[in-house]
């Protein structure tokens, strides 16, 4: 099974997030199973080629 790492928080009701190594795409969710719901769409999404131009972070290494 794979695992990717997201950011979360609760604001109100609500339940905000996003893909660690997609921080431009921001979803939220009624609960945090829900949240975790609408993330592994979202990655579905980003990964397929459906949404051009995707924005990544990644980690450059220095001498």
């Amino acid at each position: 099974m794979q695992t990717i790492r997201y950011v979360y928080w609760q604001d109100d009701d609500m339940w905000l997030g996003f893909l660690e190594e997609y921080p431009d795409y921001m979803t939220q969710g009624k609960s945090l199973k829900d949240l975790e719901e609408h993330l592994r769409d979202l990655h579905k999404e980003l990964t397929s080629g459906a949404i051009p131009c995707v924005r990544k972070v990644a980690e450059l290494q220095l001498s």
